[in-house]
């Protein structure tokens, strides 16, 4: 474990990165994974949201890379165009004194950009498996001196939807690639697969019962029926000072509705699902990121790694079908040591999915209390 950023050789005009982005002192998975990644092992990291995961393979690759040399030297798979963006932006703002460069080769946007500036050359390329595989099979993001491979999510990224594309870029990668894969849930079918195409990894895990997030107050309200969802909603507005909330709905279609009904009465909403395009996506988080909006209505596509500053509330209007999604939905709060609150909603059917998210994190939901103000 390495505990300060000055102790860990990087390169002066890095560390001014770290210090001007307003790092401190190294999270617990800084400490513990950035040395191993410098030094070229292959390296999986799980650590839970809020953690500095990709400060923690940004600043790897801000020191390993040729700053002097224009080709693409590191390569980063994300599964959503918002995180790969988001990436990017955490990639430029640590290397600004550096002058690095950094591209997000994402889907939703114009084929003939990419090309034009993958052409020119850059040296960190962040992109989405869709369009990063298109783009190494017309050979215009150029691999032979990619040295550096960062999966991140990357149990999202070898589930089916992804897991070919992801086998297919491997392949196409030069055979000594150092391979790093971060995530914040681990489940051993992944680290499995990992074994196909790792070099004796380094594993930095946590327990799944340590993975529940220490700054986030958990509640539960039990409104019974799904009808009294919204009155409920409405309800914790008015005896909470919210800055923020994250409130997060299965389906696009409850999104869409809980949009209209709290439109309606007066409350000022941003909204995003998967079916948006990029520009309207875009639009919105910026609307939600300055505080023209202040509360976000999302389906899991937010869940993952979408670092929204000042969130201090999430709201499970439904319980997500899939337990992973829990951390990763409740991990928008409380992101690096700050104070959040988790609301569920539980209707009676929920009752057993609420007890299943408890054990399988090993942590304890309560009742919420009539002073819940009190813990944001």
């Amino acid at each position: 474990m390495v505990e300060k950023f000055d102790e860990m050789n990087l390169h002066e005009p890095l560390l001014r990165g770290i210090y001007g982005y307003g790092f401190e002192q190294p999270s617990a998975i800084q400490q513990r994974a950035i040395k191993p990644c410098i030094l070229g092992h292959d390296v999986i990291a799980q650590a839970q949201s809020g953690t500095g995961k990709t400060a923690t393979f940004s600043i790897s690759i801000l020191q390993r890379i040729d700053i002097n040399f224009k080709e693409t030297q590191a390569l980063i798979l994300a599964p959503t165009r918002e995180l790969a963006q988001q990436i990017q932006k955490v990639v430029l703002a640590l290397g600004d004194y550096m002058g690095v460069t950094c591209y997000a080769c994402v889907g939703g946007t114009k084929v003939q950009d990419d090309m034009k500036r993958l052409e020119s050359g850059v040296q960190i390329v962040v992109g989405t498996p869709g369009r990063v595989h298109d783009m190494l099979s017309r050979s215009i993001l150029r691999r032979k001196n990619i040295k550096m491979l960062v999966l991140d999510e990357a149990d999202e990224m070898l589930k089916e939807g992804f897991k070919e594309q992801i086998y297919n870029i491997f392949v196409m990668m030069p055979e000594d690639i150092q391979t790093i894969l971060i995530s914040a849930t681990m489940a051993t079918e992944i680290l499995n697969v990992t074994k196909r195409f790792m070099e004796n990894p380094i594993k930095i895990l946590v327990k799944k019962e340590e993975l529940t997030l220490e700054g986030i107050r958990q509640f539960y309200i039990n409104v019974e029926r799904e009808n009294n969802k919204l009155d409920t909603l409405c309800d914790l507005y008015e005896t909470m000072s919210i800055t923020k909330a994250v409130i997060f709905c299965n389906t696009r279609r409850k999104v869409e509705f809980l949009t209209e009904k709290l439109s309606a009465r007066d409350f000022t909403v941003s909204a995003m699902c998967g079916n948006m395009d990029q520009k309207d996506r875009e639009t919105i988080m910026k609307e939600f990121r300055s505080g023209s909006s202040r509360i976000l209505i999302a389906t899991d596509l937010l869940a993952r790694g979408i670092d929204v500053q000042q969130v201090n509330i999430v709201i499970n209007y439904d319980l997500p079908n899939n337990r992973e999604n829990y951390i990763h939905r409740i991990g928008r709060g409380g992101r690096f040591g700050r104070r959040g609150v988790a609301i569920n909603f539980v209707t009676e059917e929920d009752r057993s999915v609420l007890r299943d998210i408890e054990q399988f994190y090993n942590t304890r939901i309560q009742e919420m209390p009539m002073n819940v103000a009190d813990f944001l």
